[in-house]
């Protein structure tokens, strides 16, 4: 076979992999009922935390259902229905909701969690293609699948299944942020490590402030603007008037401008760009280095404001060391 041959047939075997998962979420999608509503209500009631079990792939699934639960404001984790069997059916209390995973429903694992459950009154809501399955008639609500077979040319791989199900718990989590109000500042105190930390770390976090901040009077002399900039170490100085409104900046592009014998004898307010550009302290980290990247004049500074009143600075370098870039 040409390699142009077994590149054609790859491409056409992948679009058909992809045109029966996405034929088995619109099935998905028309089956949807007022048993969704009445899962978020019991998930929204919820006192204590939402307990995703499942076996094999469903387990797989069910793990990250469970920690995308967790990490937009729903309380969750995953047990595993055989330590569920040994000693981890523990973990589950009666202010829990438990989150039941069998595609076909009929997993032999799972009968200690639904006696369990069945036992101590504790919610149960099954994610399966089968209603009418053991999982399926013992519990309290079932969200159901599509019944449409594997996108496997086998028909047995599970790959619809499982993708239909990440989907139903991804629908489950989001739909919860929304009734709860979930916010960017809620989902930033969730991720405060790595890429995603940074990226949603705001102005506030990184800013200079108090003391650390250059600021002089617009009647100060240079020579004291000099020490000002030198002491504080960050390339710039603001500007403030009589009533400590941010009037204007000098950075060290100013001084280079204005070098001259008599520079050291001239006013702050002489030398200063008027109008500079600000940013709010609630602003995005990420908003202060786009700002300070697309100005065009190489600005490497924003003074951070409340209404004119400076209180803070933040540096470019301050962006790059938390790794917002």
């Amino acid at each position: 076979m040409s390699e142009d041959n077994k590149f054609a047939k790859d491409l056409a075997n992948a679009k058909r992999t992809i045109d029966k998962e996405i034929e088995a979420l619109r099935m998905m999608e028309n089956d949807l009922d007022e048993n969704l509503s009445k899962a978020l209500d019991l998930i929204e009631g919820c006192k204590g935390r939402v307990i995703v079990t499942g076996m094999g792939k469903s387990g797989h699934i069910g793990r990250k259902i469970a920690a995308t639960f967790a990490s937009t404001g729903t309380p969750s984790f995953f047990v595993h229905p055989s330590e569920a069997s040994h000693g981890d059916l523990g973990m589950l209390t009666t202010d829990d909701v438990v989150l039941a995973i069998s595609n076909g429903g009929e997993s032999k694992e799972l009968g200690d969690i639904l006696l369990y459950c069945k036992r101590f009154g504790i919610p149960l809501i099954a994610i399966t293609k089968n209603p009418q399955s053991s999982l399926g008639k013992n519990s309290d609500l079932v969200l159901r699948l599509p019944d449409d077979g594997e996108a496997c040319p086998l028909g047995l791989a599970p790959t619809s299944s499982t993708t239909a199900t990440l989907v139903m718990g991804d629908l489950l989590a989001v739909d919860m942020m929304e009734r709860k109000g979930f916010s960017e500042t809620d989902y930033k105190q969730r991720h405060p490590g790595g890429k995603l930390g940074a990226i949603l770390r705001r102005v506030s976090d990184l800013m200079h402030s108090g003391d650390e901040m250059p600021l002089v009077h617009e009647d100060t002399i240079m020579q004291d603007v000099l020490m000002e900039m030198t002491a504080k170490m960050l390339g710039c100085v603001g500007i403030v008037d009589k009533d400590g409104n941010l009037e204007g900046i000098i950075t060290d592009g100013d001084l280079r401008r204005w070098m001259s014998p008599g520079l050291i004898l001239e006013k702050a307010s002489t030398v200063m760009t008027k109008n500079p550009k600000t940013i709010s302290p609630d602003a995005l980290a990420i908003e202060a280095l786009k700002m300070m990247n697309t100005t065009g004049k190489g600005i490497t500074n924003l003074f951070v404001v409340d209404g004119k009143k400076p209180i803070g600075v933040i540096h470019i370098h301050d962006c790059l060391r938390a790794g917002v870039a």
